[in-house]
């Protein structure tokens, strides 16, 4: 209790400034000691983020760890998904390709985590917890030792400058007592000063700990990217060899080359279902379907399902699929690259030069777009065949259906580019229909995948070939090298009639009045109107093409044509 008594009484003269302090610490383990708290301070804070950026849980076994990670029951929940779906589903193929990588990563994660444990936590947490802490304990019992010698000190002077008789009495005992607190203060001081000089030794090795976290994350990530590496390449094999993929919006190349077909499924589909039950549909691909029926007709057609039968009923339907699908293909069937080739060869003035002139552009089509144009303009030849039935002639195909073939590659709406583009197409398409057993001689099978029915009513028996029809060189194909043709071929071309069409027209976003003079064969004129007025088509034969007499058909049975809006 004295002690305690005179420690106290002289930390008061010292705090006042009645009595002078000793300091038994040199500047340079001054200086040691005010950055050992702060040291200790961050480090803790350290220990503490590091911890919460851990997944598993701190101190527990192996295995109940690797149990407890987030990406050991994603994988679990992944595996088990994928078990479920099973292997005729590509969810299911993926869920369980993906679970395995997932589990890969967490025995990597769990690795990294023992790792960052190891090699940074525990080094930490003895240097915040443990070492600094005991040197900080240390300093503390070195000021309590200076308390006491200032103290012994203080009284051994008082008493040697007393006159009290018993004061002086007591110098020699009080003399005793300093130097043995001088002894005290010399050994803390000394094991004080060896652990703040080993500290500042070690910083070094303290401050590695950051280098190290930094490695161990790289080697897990290094771990986790080959894992992941090793993992995509087959999962993209799996997806690139599913085959239900959507045809719709695909490039017309990547949906052959992925089904392994010639002809692109939607196009099949729709021109069997047509053949079947459309061919006298009045106003094919221009009256336009249910919503709600086309949106799932394309939905069957993008999933290759089989089950098509509830669609033959609607034939609109189907014709509006066909249309879809031709405008969602990322480049049209007769390409970009060929746009102004085919814009020129239509405006060649003469027609047996014009003929010429598209049919070199049709056979520079790539081999996948042309076998396809060839199967579709064979189609619709066999569609306008029917056209006092359907009212679909090779010129109103052209008009409801060109702009979904052909359209440049520019900025702007699909009406936009339709309203820019029609007329150049309409009088691209419609000699290619009119005339397609000259521009694709060959026979076209329309089942080319045998996957449909063939048709059970007759097919409509193909106009006789004129007795006057007007001889066609194929341009490098039917000429011998003396410039004459081994095998001229007449022209099977059908009878062009006198036909002359008022039919109302509704484009409430084009210019007043648009007009275009197209010299084309038998001469045609177009004059496109808008609001309430009308759309007039004159045709006018050539004197080396004649034809029969031939009555206009009445306004009352033929719906209106939009070269826009009708593709």
């Amino acid at each position: 209790m004295l002690k305690q008594f005179n420690r106290m009484k002289q930390l008061a003269n010292q705090t006042v400034g009645r009595a002078e302090k000793t300091e038994v610490l040199s500047d340079d383990l001054l200086q040691i000691e005010r950055r050992l708290e702060l040291v200790r301070v961050v480090s803790h804070n350290t220990h503490k983020r590091l911890v919460s950026c851990l997944q598993g849980q701190l101190g527990t076994d192996t295995e109940k760890r690797h149990k407890k990670l987030p990406l050991t029951t994603l994988s679990q929940a992944m595996q088990e998904g994928g078990s479920q779906l099973g292997d005729e589903s590509l969810i299911g193929k993926m869920m369980d390709v993906c679970g395995e990588a997932e589990s890969r990563l967490a025995a990597e994660l769990m690795q990294h985590e023992f790792q960052i444990e190891r090699d940074i936590l525990d080094p930490l947490n003895q240097l915040a917890e443990i070492e600094i802490p005991n040197i900080l304990k240390q300093r503390k019992q070195l000021a309590k030792l200076v308390l006491d010698y200032d103290s012994a000190k203080t009284r051994w002077y008082q008493a040697t400058r007393s006159n009290n008789q018993a004061m002086a009495a007591k110098a020699d005992s009080l003399k005793d007592e300093m130097d043995e607190a001088v002894n005290k203060v010399e050994i803390c001081k000394d094991q004080l000063s060896a652990d703040l000089y080993n500290f500042a030794s070690k910083e070094g090795d303290y401050a590695h700990c950051y280098v190290s976290l930094l490695e161990a994350q790289a080697d897990y990530h290094r771990k986790s990217l080959a894992a992941l590496e090793a993992t995509i390449p087959t999962i993209r094999i799996q997806q690139d060899s599913w085959m239900e993929k959507p045809a719709f919006g695909t490039a017309l190349e990547e949906h052959l080359k992925r089904s392994n077909r010639e002809i692109a499924l939607p196009m099949e589909a729709c021109v069997m279902m047509l053949l079947e039950t459309g061919m006298k549909e009045e106003g094919l691909f221009r009256i336009a379907a249910g919503a709600s029926k086309l949106k799932k007709l394309k939905a069957a057609l993008d999933c290759s399902t089989s089950q098509l039968e509830e669609f033959y009923s609607d034939p609109h339907a189907v014709a509006g699929a066909l249309k879809s699908y031709l405008r969602e293909l990322p480049e049209p069937l007769m390409t970009f690259g060929l746009y102004d080739e085919w814009t020129q060869a239509s405006s060649v003035p003469d027609s047996d030069k014009r003929l010429q002139a598209l049919w070199v552009t049709c056979d520079r089509l790539p081999k996948t777009h042309k076998a396809n144009l060839r199967y579709l303009v064979k189609f619709l030849a066999k569609l306008a065949q029917d056209s006092d039935v359907n009212k679909m002639t090779p010129s109103n195909i052209s008009i409801v259906l060109g702009p979904n073939l052909l359209w440049p590659k520019m900025e702007g709406s699909l009406a936009e580019m339709a309203a820019a583009t029609s007329l150049h197409v309409v009088a691209i398409i419609d000699p290619i229909i009119q005339h397609a057993d000259w521009f694709f001689p060959e026979e076209v099978d329309f089942n080319v995948s045998g996957m449909f029915a063939m048709p059970t009513h007759p097919a409509t028996p193909t106009a006789p070939d004129l007795e006057h029809g007007v001889e066609r060189k194929r341009p490098g194909s039917l000429v011998g090298q003396d410039g004459d043709s081994h095998t001229p071929r007449k022209d099977r071309y059908r009878p062009r009639p006198n036909l002359s069409l008022s039919l109302p027209l509704t484009l409430p976003s084009l210019p007043k009045t648009l007009s275009r003079q197209e010299s084309r064969g038998p001469v045609v004129s177009a004059l496109y109107v808008v609001a309430d007025e009308s759309i007039t088509v004159t045709e006018t034969p050539t004197e080396d093409l004649p034809s029969p007499d031939f009555k206009a058909v009445p306004h009352s049975n033929v719906a209106p044509l939009n070269p826009v809006t009708d593709k």
